[in-house]
């Protein structure tokens, strides 16, 4: 009645003196919810602290205690509130309430102080065998959210050391792979020796494939496809390497596979847009032999809810490959961007269209009137540097991938972009090949960034790097670019039927691709 009434501190005081009474934990419970609805944190802390007393066994108490602590930036006392919570808990429900940790501290400012206190909190639990795995991995979790890589790449080598079939370090080593490769990669490698969970090996093959490192990619998908038959997405993401290198017949199979199983299991919301990537994927494979029908059949039962985008881009290029330009232009436009990352990612997906059909001045003055309300999106900045070059307006576009570089000095393409510019149009050699060192350093296994290295050794007239380089590259990524420029370097070597054949790989691959169809013509080749 008092807090109905307007006065909550009585009503509070009185609720807190039944709760003492009773030991009843909802009046305890009540107490605290009064306080906190009066925004008193103080009085939530006196009756969270009342009910830990009187029941110090009450795992309730413990949440609210340490919360009310964190939540009044008293890191230290929650620190020594967690230890006790851990310790009394059972046994075996330890390991989850410690799994849980960094999503309680997850509101703390000070995350190198967030991290000490969870590591000193945990001081016990580390040493015990049954729960060290799981220690190492908070403490690793949260010295990677406070930016110690070091100190985080470490907690992973314990909690391995501790457990080497937990799945909790693995997938912290899996999230710390882009930040610490040369630590983390062998940790993981190891750990892929053994038996592992279908989702954690599928993490590992995706982390290759990010790293273009295909070979090693496939051999992890091929033990996941045996070990775990029905795991669809095991599947679905082998297909999808497999026409990425062009493996084409192999690809099929794969996919087919996955709808295989992907309808079997029924409407599963996680599998619709797994779905959607195989039916879409099997019409590239069938438009690419030429099978414009069949084509039309996959792409007609991809779901509804599949990326708008992805299915537009799909139909677009299906319509361009059978000369109905126009219908492909008007699938791409009737796209309903209704986010500011659709409409990002439809005007990047136009402006290649057109970037590709000859219509580059349509690209240029699509991008730039997207950019007017988007001026800091990068993607869009990259893409009107490409377009840019395709003008021949190479000051413009040098200006944008500098700018880039400035803003993510991390990422590999405004570096190579640029270098690849100079080389092709075989100015500035040594700064191309700074530029491009430089972002094969960030990207070691990209096929794209090879090819650039090998253009820019073969333009410095260095032939037998370039053809090491280059046919590296085009192992890695059968493209037509590549193909192009492999070919060419054959060639001027004096050995031409290697690169007539090379050539005509490139021809099957993409027989209109701008730079092999140039090649040819330059050296007189007919194939």
């Amino acid at each position: 009645m008092n807090i109905r009434s307007g006065s909550p501190g009585s009503g509070f005081s009185i609720i807190l003196d039944a709760a003492r009474k009773t030991r009843d934990p909802l009046l305890f419970q009540r107490a605290v919810d009064v306080a906190l609805q009066s925004r008193s944190g103080d009085a939530a802390l006196q009756a969270a602290q009342a009910w830990k007393s009187a029941l110090p066994e009450s795992t309730e108490a413990n949440r609210y205690l340490l919360q009310i602590l964190l939540a009044l930036n008293r890191v230290d006392e929650a620190g020594q509130a967690l230890s006790v919570s851990i310790r009394d808990l059972p046994a075996e429900e330890q390991n989850a309430a410690i799994g849980s940790i960094p999503r309680v501290f997850s509101r703390v400012q000070d995350k190198k102080l967030a991290a000490d206190t969870v590591e000193k909190a945990l001081e016990a639990a580390l040493k015990q065998a049954p729960t060290a795995a799981a220690a190492w991995t908070t403490v690793g979790r949260m010295r990677r959210e406070a930016g110690q890589v070091a100190q985080a790449v470490e907690a992973v080598r314990k909690a391995v050391a501790a457990d080497a079939s937990a799945s909790g370090p693995v997938l912290l080593a899996l999230s710390m792979a882009s930040a610490a490769p040369t630590d983390v990669l062998p940790l993981l490698q190891n750990a892929m020796q053994g038996q592992v969970a279908p989702e954690l090996r599928l993490g590992y093959a995706r982390l290759l494939i990010g790293q273009h490192a295909y070979p090693q990619a496939l051999t992890q998908l091929l033990k996941l496809n045996a070990d775990h038959p029905t795991f669809a997405d095991g599947w679905l993401v082998h297909g999808l390497l497999l026409l990425e290198t062009n493996q084409r017949e192999s690809a099929e199979a794969k996919l087919i596979k996955h709808i295989e199983l992907a309808r079997s299991t029924g409407r599963d919301p996680s599998l619709t847009t797994g779905l959607g990537e195989s039916l879409m994927a099997l019409a590239q494979i069938a438009q690419r032999k030429g099978q414009f029908a069949q084509a039309q059949q996959w792409l007609a039962q991809v779901p509804t809810d599949a990326d708008p985008i992805k299915l537009a881009s799909r139909q677009a290029d299906l319509l361009t490959q059978q000369g109905r330009l126009d219908e492909a232009r008007q699938v791409l436009e009737r796209i309903r961007a209704n986010t500011p990352e659709l409409a990002v990612r439809k005007a990047l997906v136009q402006s290649q269209w057109l970037r590709d059909n000859k219509q580059v001045a349509n690209a240029h003055a699509l991008v730039q009137q997207v950019l007017k309300s988007h001026p800091q999106n990068t993607e869009l900045m990259s893409e009107l540097a490409m377009v840019n070059e395709k003008l021949k307006r190479f000051d413009e576009m040098e200006i944008l991938l500098r700018e880039l570089m400035k803003r993510k000095p991390d990422d590999p393409h405004a570096f190579n972009a640029l270098g690849y510019s100079l080389a092709d149009r075989n100015i500035r050699l040594a700064e191309a090949r700074q530029l491009i060192v430089q972002a094969l350093q960030l990207a070691p296994h990209d096929p794209y960034i090879q090819d650039s290295l090998g253009w820019v050794a073969y333009r410095q007239g260095q032939f037998a790097e370039a053809l090491q380089v280059l046919q590296t590259a085009y192992k890695a990524k059968p493209d037509a670019e590549i193909a192009a420029h492999l070919g060419e370097v054959l060639w001027v070597m004096g050995r031409r039927d290697e690169a007539a054949v090379i050539w005509r790989e490139g021809l099957l691959l993409k027989s209109d691709n701008d730079t092999l169809t140039e090649t040819l013509k330059r050296f007189h080749f007919k194939p």
